[in-house]
């Protein structure tokens, strides 16, 4: 009886962390980290200080789990179980960047959040979302990260992505369709370009 007693107490503190952690994410999107108090924290949620500080023993380490929060709902929110290992196939590289819009659309504050960067450790858990963005990427396209050019392009092609959909929520000028369709158009221009300077390179448009 004690062992299921003991599993609802897990249950109820990871609920509570994960409210805790979809509060730091809105909180966070718009303000300075140094801007929020962890009094104010608590307020908003609720509780006391003390409690918080049960859940999180720090102001950094709440901020730093929305971080992840937010870089993890975004990968999750963006796989695609289908694609083809080297075959760029246009039509599932437009799925993923429709996925990827829908979630910036839906969630603009948890992706201005997450790129807004931080501290070493917070920017880690950033570049590491983008690595991830990157392999699936090299997945693809069918060749490794040992590539430099293809890395190269890769990495920037990302950066583009990011700054283009930065941008479409500042403007909202163009329909999620319209930019899923370019951001679809640049990936192959940049990566059949790439593949098919190389001696016998090619790329497969599936």
């Amino acid at each position: 009886m004690s062992g299921k007693k003991d599993q609802r107490q897990r249950r109820s503190v990871e609920e509570r962390r994960a409210q805790l952690v979809t509060l730091a994410t809105a909180m966070f999107a718009d303000r300075a980290y140094d801007d929020i108090s962890i009094g104010e924290i608590a307020q908003a949620a609720g509780i006391s200080k003390g409690l918080l500080y049960h859940y999180f023993p720090s102001k950094r380490a709440f901020f730093a789990a929305a971080v992840k929060h937010a870089a993890q709902e975004l990968l999750a929110a963006t796989a695609l179980p289908d694609l083809v290992p080297g075959t760029l196939n246009l039509e599932a590289m437009r799925r993923s960047l429709d996925a990827y819009l829908r979630y910036v659309e839906e969630r603009a504050p948890s992706y201005r959040f997450l790129l807004r960067g931080g501290d070493p450790e917070l920017t880690a858990i950033v570049d590491d979302t983008r690595k991830q963005f990157l392999d699936r990427i090299l997945l693809q396209v069918g060749t490794t990260v040992d590539d430099a050019v293809i890395r190269s392009l890769a990495r920037g092609w990302v950066g583009f992505v990011e700054c283009a959909s930065l941008d479409w929520l500042e403007h909202g000028d163009m329909t999620r369709a319209e930019l899923t369709t370019i951001l679809t158009q640049a990936c192959f221009g940049v990566f059949s370009g790439a593949m098919m300077a190389r001696p016998h390179g090619e790329v497969n448009s599936g």
